[in-house]
């Protein structure tokens, strides 16, 4: 919050310092404008981390198929950057030990997959 009103604040200061002969109304007109771009660039990065997060969630979903595998162990092979369950058959068995919340038991099972 105390970010947007320096920028904002910013913003004014340059605008003023530049044109300092312009008209009241133009100015005001300058800050709407620039608002309403603001809330565009805004929604479109929005956007963009909805699709992120929903890809993960499939993702993650796609992961628990796999036997010996639930939501925990998941999430946690996807964060270690296993984000396919070909790339977790194919990874090799000091990897998948690395990632925490997977044990022995679990790389043995995925391994008879191979």
């Amino acid at each position: 919050m105390i970010s947007k009103f320096l920028s904002k604040l910013k913003s004014i200061l340059s605008k003023s310092t530049v044109s300092a002969d312009t008209p009241l109304k133009k100015e005001k007109k300058a800050t709407k404008s620039a608002k309403t771009s603001k809330t565009k660039t805004k929604t479109k990065t929005k956007t963009k981390t909805k699709t992120k997060t929903v890809n993960s969630k499939k993702n993650i979903e796609t992961l628990t198929t796999l036997p010996g595998v639930g939501a925990k162990s998941a999430k946690a092979l996807y964060e270690a950057g296993f984000k396919t369950t070909k790339a977790v058959i194919a990874a090799d068995e000091k990897d998948l030990l690395a990632v925490s919340g997977v044990g022995i038991n679990l790389v043995k099972k995925l391994k008879k997959l191979k």
